[in-house]
């Protein structure tokens, strides 16, 4: 072979069409040949069949260009129902992952509901059995439709894999005929590039044929150079359309940088490097320069790439790490002692706002999504079994506390008529003061029970009443006692228990209406000191509710202090404590304006007072938790 010929012939390396540079981020070498069927997705990932039993999280990262997060259940199903009429998986299968990921989420969130509601009802997790309702199975019937598709596309693909093989393989053997052909140079170079269009056109071929294929391809194509000598004039025109085919692929390359959809600029990343591969070589001097335009393009597709799931990964470290925070303060509710229907009903709600906020927050990682979900589920029933415990055994309590105050109805009824006024009357307020230490009874028999005895109680005081009327000195008397009741009020030390507090003034205030009449000119003020002190109870009650809550707080916040990780509580705790003083403050906004939108009347009046109480009481609530808040800030 002399000097000229040699010059002539399509160099080997000319053939590497992708340097080892970019074989980290797509795979497109000759050496290592991208598999074909990495351009054309089939719906795998959406199928392994409907699977409506899903965990809290579904982790789709396949990104779509439909959002169908604003739909509810039958509006997707309507639209899913239409998608699948088009018989074209490929083109559907986007807007299918979405409507899919959309009905399950939506589904599971029902689901959640559903157990949490049966759960908080007494029922037992191990118990509850989700029932399939119409619309889950007829999104079923409609994804069946799809996938029956699917699955004809995907056999389809493969017989046509298998026949494309047979076709490349005719022209490989072609082109052997062509090598050993002694027919004119130009009749053979005709017949080549149609043999090559021809192999161009030829689809996909099964993956564990590409490698194999593709080498006997190019050595066949470098032994045609060689058998025929193609002259430089024929060279430099295959040559300049080679490199015009590579200038657009790097320009389309180029508009992948503005494309807004990752995934998508990525799978065609990947198709226009299958493109560039089948091209062939350029001139020498446009080579280096070609191929590094092109390069510096999937470099920064690639970063792009890096830098969208990068922070994917932050966003889902930051979702778990505020998902533990929330397993711990669960966990700290769990180490309370909780001995009251009050304090079950204020933690009940404490877990059921921290499930709220767990379901406002996206997922982690697959893994750790998982698992934490398992630790924060566990707490959340065991919480619960705790709770059910307990209504268990106060329910037998009451069972007794209400055979207790069976008796003393029996007792009372017995002297109800009795005319031994001054021992009777002590007899009763002796029964008043145990019925007042007796703790509550079903709630189904506690407004009769209660009648009962106070029936027999005002039946006493009733004929006391009429028997010392008109009576020299009976309203001195009753002064006397309306006096003795006002300092045992006043003397009365309010507790940390809500209900015997409630339940002491209401004896005070019944035993008050029971005494009868005093001197006329005493009734007014006796009233109103009566009155102030019946209030000032009432207000003790809320101080020292709130007292007791700061107290509390104070020694959970102390506790704190040898925790490694004190400082993220607090500052949680902080932001948590400020969130909700914010939007307590709006809320009052919100009331004091609406006050004054009522009108002049007896409906609008009592409104009104329920709007005032409202506000008090957020009022209340916002010192609390400025006080905690203080109680943080001192930290």
């Amino acid at each position: 072979m002399n000097t000229n010929e040699r010059n002539e012939m399509v160099k080997p390396e000319e053939l590497n069409i992708m340097p080892e540079a970019v074989q980290t981020e797509v795979k497109a070498t000759d050496e290592n040949p991208m598999e074909e069927t990495k351009h054309v997705e089939v719906v795998e990932d959406i199928d392994n069949d409907l699977n409506l039993e899903m965990g809290e999280e579904d982790d789709e990262e396949t990104e779509t260009e439909y959002d169908f997060s604003s739909c509810n259940k039958l509006q997707l199903i309507e639209i899913l129902e239409e998608t699948v009429q088009d018989t074209d998986v490929v083109k559907i299968k986007d807007k299918v992952v979405s409507i899919k990921s959309n009905f399950l989420r939506i589904c599971k969130e029902e689901r959640d509901q559903e157990m949490e509601q049966f759960i908080l009802d007494g029922g037992d997790k191990e118990n509850y059995e989700h029932v399939e309702d119409p619309l889950e199975i007829r999104f079923r019937a409609a994804f069946n439709i799809f996938r029956d598709n699917k699955n004809k596309f995907n056999e389809s693909l493969e017989e046509q894999k298998l026949a494309n093989l047979q076709l490349k393989n005719a022209i490989l053997e072609e082109l052997k005929q062509l090598i050993n052909s002694e027919e004119t140079l130009k009749k053979t170079y005709d017949e080549f590039r149609v043999l090559q269009d021809r192999w161009k056109e030829i689809g996909q071929v099964p993956a564990a044929e590409i490698t194999n294929l593709w080498n006997n391809y190019h050595f066949l194509i470098e032994k045609f150079y060689d058998k025929v000598k193609i002259n430089r004039e024929l060279r430099d025109l295959d040559l300049k359309k080679n490199l015009e085919a590579k200038i657009e692929l790097c320009e389309k390359t180029e508009e992948l940088l503005l494309e807004k959809s990752v995934t998508k600029a990525f799978k065609l990343l990947q198709k226009y490097h299958d493109e560039w591969k089948e091209i062939g070589p350029v001139p020498q001097e446009k080579k280096d320069e070609i191929w590094e335009r092109f390069k510096n393009t999937t470099d920064k597709i690639n970063q792009i790439r890096r830098e969208h799931y990068s922070k994917i990964q932050d966003e889902q470290q930051a979702n778990l790490d505020a998902k533990v925070a929330i397993c711990e303060k669960i966990e700290e509710l769990l180490n309370d002692n909780i001995s009251s229907i009050g304090a079950w009903q204020k933690k009940s709600n404490e877990v059921n706002e921290l499930f709220k906020v767990w379901k406002s927050i996206g997922p982690a990682q697959k893994k750790q999504n998982d698992e934490i979900w398992n630790r924060f589920k566990g707490s959340m029933d065991l919480f619960f079994n705790n709770k059910k415990e307990f209504f268990s055994k106060l329910k037998e309590q009451q069972i007794d506390n209400y055979n207790r105050k069976i008796q003393l109805c029996v007792e009372a009824e017995a002297i109800a008529e009795s005319r031994e006024w001054k021992k009777a009357t002590d007899q009763i307020k002796k029964l008043q003061e145990e019925w007042k230490k007796i703790g509550p009874v079903p709630k189904r028999h506690s407004d009769k029970i209660w009648k009962r005895f106070r029936s027999a109680c005002d039946t006493f005081f009733t004929n006391k009443s009429e028997h010392f009327s008109g009576i020299k000195g009976v309203e001195d008397e009753n002064l006397r006692l309306k006096r003795e009741l006002l300092e045992r009020i006043k003397a009365y030390e309010i507790t940390s228990n809500r209900s015997e507090n409630m339940e002491a003034i209401k004896a005070f205030q019944r035993e008050w209406m029971a005494i009868g009449y005093v001197p006329m000119k005493y009734k007014e003020a006796t009233q109103d000191e009566y009155r102030k002190s019946i209030d000032a109870l009432f207000e003790k009650m809320k101080i020292t509710q709130n007292e007791i809550s700061t107290a509390e707080y104070r020694n959970m916040v102390e506790g704190l202090k040898d925790d490694p990780e004190s400082r993220d509580k607090v500052r949680r705790e902080r932001n948590i404590l400020t969130n909700k003083i914010t939007k307590l403050r709006e809320e009052i906004i919100v009331l004091e304006n609406n006050i004054g939108f009522f009108s002049s009347s007896k409906q609008s009046e009592l409104m009104r007072a329920e709007y005032e109480k409202k506000i008090n009481r957020a009022k209340n609530d916002v010192k609390v938790l400025e006080a905690k808040l203080k109680i943080l800030n001192e930290q």
